[in-house]
């Protein structure tokens, strides 16, 4: 097959992807196209007029390069890849992004690519304003704050911080978030193109801002030093510094600049200055960063002249844009704060329909409990009346019993007097039959001693005349000579025997009498004193009665016992004689 028939089967189109800040496009490229029709196809599909600040960038090695408009896409060092990735940037930055950002869609790009920048460290940006700037990031993708919404956590999920921000201070992520959220409360009312502007507008002053940084050395021992190039001019660092640069060319005061291989040659304005020389041992970076530096002092002088009708038009049109979406704005926040209103008041209305019906729920509650209080206190009532009419009746019984009872006390008194005129009755009796009992006792020992008496006379008148009949019954038997008895004439000595024995005889009895009477007595005392113990016990009985209110009914008698009198036993003396024969 010939060489013309290969050629012939080569495809016409490559694919490419284009990486933005916001989103990733895929095209198709013609093989004949050169750099600038890739770049207006990507502008006209982002929707971007500001086209002088961006340009397709694409990795080579370890470094970078732009897309050169003016040659073919595949006659540059792309990377040998399928599709071919090119990122859309921002090439040049602008010296004041207020004044020269025009379209809505260029300062979002900016936004995006600084905000960017400076979360991976490649802008340093101190703790303050890290948090100042997340603040306003935070109220260009959410809105206002809405403390309803916007509950603790809801930053968890965005990158707001450098990591080098975050490790400096020892804050939890809720602290951090307290601190972002405090500042974004304030921006409440700035729409997002508004809060992107006002980011830009603090970045711009950082130091780093939108320079771009190369290795260089001055001479031939190789002191190596850093060259920024920015849209102020070229300024040397030193490589630990990038912060204060240690020597400055404005691109005012900059008559030429060349570069020769290796060599560079800055040459002031003021022929005076001496010529400031650097190598760098790439040519790739050379050549960049001679585009660079064409390119930002294209920009710089461009600034400084009349503007084209075209960007007339723009920033004409911009205008137009940004008054009517700020009148949208407003006409909308009217909108907001009208449908606010009306949505609190619609909530004040439900709330006060609701207070009204709990109001008329609670009303009509009381009423039925009222209802039923009523008929509950009707009811008591009548139970009152009727109790009112029970307790008149049992006052009258009480008077009734009252009166009785008086009655009843006054006969319970009477009652009482009898039975103590009867009880000191009874006592007295008592210690009158006491009083006899100890005399009729006197008596009885008296009787006793007089008993022995006599029987001690009688045993010594029997001895006595015993004596005497022994000594004189022999006399009598000589000098008298009685008759003989009938039977045979003996005397009977035991004549005297028999008086005697008769008068034992009655001795006896009479002290039989005697103890019998006595022991009669001592029963009947003993008796009597058994009757004075119960009517004591009675009397007791009755005076507990009277003290706890207790006194027999009306008609009721009390039986008390008649005290049992004794008859008085008369005990008479005997004497005993001695007859003496």
């Amino acid at each position: 097959m010939s060489i013309l028939g290969l050629k012939k089967k080569q495809p016409k189109t490559f694919k490419v992807k284009v990486i933005t800040m916001d989103a990733d496009m895929e095209f198709s490229c013609e093989v004949k196209w050169k750099g600038k029709d890739l770049f207006d196809l990507v502008c006209r599909t982002v929707g971007l007029r500001e086209t002088w600040f961006f340009g397709l960038r694409y990795t080579v090695k370890d470094t970078y390069a732009w897309l050169k408009p003016e040659k073919k896409v595949l006659d540059q060092e792309v990377p040998k890849e399928y599709p071919i990735t090119f990122h859309f940037l921002a090439k040049f930055f602008p010296e004041k992004v207020e004044e020269e950002l025009v379209q809505e869609i260029t300062q979002h790009l900016f936004f995006l690519q600084v905000k960017k920048q400076i979360l991976d460290e490649e802008i340093f940006c101190s703790p303050e304003a890290s948090v100042l700037l997340a603040s306003y990031a935070v109220q260009a993708k959410y809105g206002d704050y809405d403390p309803n919404f916007h509950k603790p956590g809801f930053l968890g999920q965005d990158e707001l911080l450098p990591k080098r921000v975050l490790m400096q201070y020892q804050m939890t992520p809720d602290m951090w978030e307290e601190k972002i959220t405090a500042w974004y409360a304030e921006h409440r009312g700035i729409a997002r193109d508004e809060a992107e502007m006002d980011y830009l507008k603090i970045a711009q002053d950082l130091e780093m801002y939108g320079v771009s940084y190369f290795s260089i050395t001055q001479n031939k021992k190789d002191t190596e030093l850093l060259l920024g190039v920015d849209a102020q001019g070229l300024h040397i660092y030193n490589p630990n510094s990038k912060l204060n640069p240690n020597k400055s060319f404005p691109w005012s005061g900059i008559r030429n600049i060349s570069y020769s291989e290796k060599e560079f040659t800055i040459k002031p304005l003021d022929k005076k200055k001496e010529v400031f020389k650097f190598y760098s041992s790439q040519l790739r970076v050379n050549k960049l960063i001679l585009q660079l530096c064409i390119g930002n002092h294209d920009l710089f002088m461009r600034r400084r002249k009349v503007d084209s009708i075209e960007v007339q038009q723009m920033k004409a049109q911009a205008k137009e844009e940004k008054a009517r979406k700020k009148m949208e704005r407003q006409i909308l926040a009217r909108e907001k704060q009208m449908r606010e209103e009306a949505e609190r008041a619609k909530e004040e209305m439900e709330r006060r329909l609701f207070q009204l019906q709990d109001e008329a729920r609670l009303a009509n509650e009381a009423l039925i409990r009222s209802e039923e209080t009523a008929d509950l206190l009707a009811e008591k009532a009548q139970i009152a009346e009727e109790e009112a009419k029970l307790l008149a009746h049992k006052a009258a019984e009480a008077e009734q019993e009252r009166q009785r009872l008086e009655v009843t006390t006054l006969k319970t008194k009477e009652e009482k007097r009898l039975m103590e005129q009867k009880m000191r009755e009874a006592e007295l009796l008592a210690v009158k039959l006491v009083e006899e009992s100890e005399r009729r006792s006197k008596e009885a020992d008296h009787l006793k001693q007089d008993l022995s008496e006599a029987k001690d006379a009688e045993r010594r008148a029997k001895q006595k005349l015993l004596e005497i009949t022994k000594t004189t019954y022999p006399l009598i038997a000589a000098y008298s000579s009685p008759p003989a008895p009938p039977d045979g004439g003996d005397l009977n000595p035991e004549t005297g025997s028999m008086r005697s024995d008769f008068k034992d005889t009655d001795m006896k009895r009479l002290s039989m009498e005697i103890e019998r009477e006595r022991l009669e007595y001592m029963e009947k005392s003993r008796h009597l004193q058994d009757q004075l113990k119960e009517l004591k016990s009675e009397i007791e009985s009755l005076k507990l009665e009277e003290q706890q209110g207790v006194f027999p009914l009306r008609g009721e008698a009390r039986a008390y016992p008649e005290p049992a009198y004794l008859p008085h036993a008369t005990v008479g003396h005997y004497d005993s004689e001695v007859i003496y024969i």
